[in-house]
């Protein structure tokens, strides 16, 4: 990170346009829309979409993975909706949701959760098709209550599938979000995005774009790694 910096920095030096400004300009940017509290209002109000959408998609898209990949039928049936699901653009989804639910909270979330809960069942149904059945049948024969046999073979069998869909998951929410707010939305990081687009403020994007990204690093760093540690510490025991 700090060799990036140093390349951006030298490059801002030998360009010297207003296009691409130095880092201790956008840090300067950052910590003046901190101050006023405009930055931390819209961030704040990202994150918030950011994480109901998570949640909705991670829900939904589990508890439909894990029934596609337990019954075959069931796999049959939807797999040809899993496939379009996947394939329809980000932008028609939002487009779509905005005409239908209107330029609202509800909308906005829907969108999002809808373009990741596809990618969540495909991953979530591939850990259930590779669970153990062996596993399963030594619990079954020390006649282990059903929601211990769950949270003590059958999850724990799955963790680095759920895993996998959460990172992957973010990293989509994180992206569609800042387009639902700078389509249909009145706050919020996209949103301020667009604004500074239009008077071309370069700076200001930078500023918003890097706070944005330390957050999604914080994240990456504090909670879902040590997160996936936990989980999976089993399989080194």
């Amino acid at each position: 990170m700090l060799g990036l910096i140093l390349l951006w920095a030298i490059a801002a030096l030998i360009a010297s346009t207003p296009m691409l400004p130095a880092p201790h300009q956008v840090l300067a940017s950052a910590w003046q829309h901190s101050l006023s509290g405009e930055l931390p209002y819209h961030l704040s109000t990202t994150l918030a979409r950011v994480l109901v959408s998570f949640l909705l998609a991670m829900g939904i898209g589990t508890a439909v993975g894990i029934a596609m990949g337990r019954y075959r039928q069931l796999d049959i049936a939807l797999d040809g909706a899993l496939v379009l699901g996947l394939n329809i653009p980000a932008l028609v989804t939002i487009i779509l949701c905005y005409i239908w639910f209107g330029l609202t909270e509800v909308a906005a979330v829907i969108a999002v959760s809808l373009n990741k809960i596809p990618t969540v069942v495909v991953t979530v149904r591939e850990g259930a098709r590779a669970v153990d059945p062996r596993l399963l049948a030594v619990a079954q024969a020390y006649r282990l209550p059903p929601w211990r046999k769950l949270w003590r073979v059958y999850l724990p069998q799955l963790y680095p599938y759920l895993m996998a869909a959460a990172r992957g998951g973010l990293a989509l929410i994180w992206k569609i979000v800042l387009v639902v707010e700078l389509l249909g939305r009145s706050n919020g990081v996209g949103f301020q995005l667009y604004s500074y687009y239009q008077f071309f403020d370069i700076t200001s994007i930078l500023a918003y774009t890097l706070t944005f990204a330390a957050v999604v690093l914080l994240v990456e760093a504090l909670i879902m790694r040590p997160l996936e540690n936990r989980l999976t510490r089993w399989r080194n025991a």
